[in-house]
């Protein structure tokens, strides 16, 4: 090593491995339910969102950060 250089390295790979494409952790995605009707919900990358199984409603993600209130949620069939 020559002088100046510091013994410190920035690894390549990052410490923890996860996703990119899935923002919200696992273990929150495995929790929420849509607040209308109690049901599973469906995790969609494009746009990133969230879409309820049973009434269709579609809560959008914001800086990563589920939208999860009713009257913001839009309705797909």
């Amino acid at each position: 090593m020559g002088p100046g250089m510091c013994s410190t390295e920035i690894p390549k790979t990052p410490i923890f491995q996860y996703n990119a494409l899935v923002m919200i952790p696992k273990d929150l995605l495995e929790i929420l339910v849509c607040p209308a009707c109690k049901q599973a919900l469906e995790y969609r990358e494009k746009p990133e969102s969230l879409k309820c199984k049973q009434c269709h409603r579609v809560y959008a993600v914001k800086d990563d950060i589920p939208i999860m209130l009713v009257e913001e949620a839009t309705i797909e069939s």
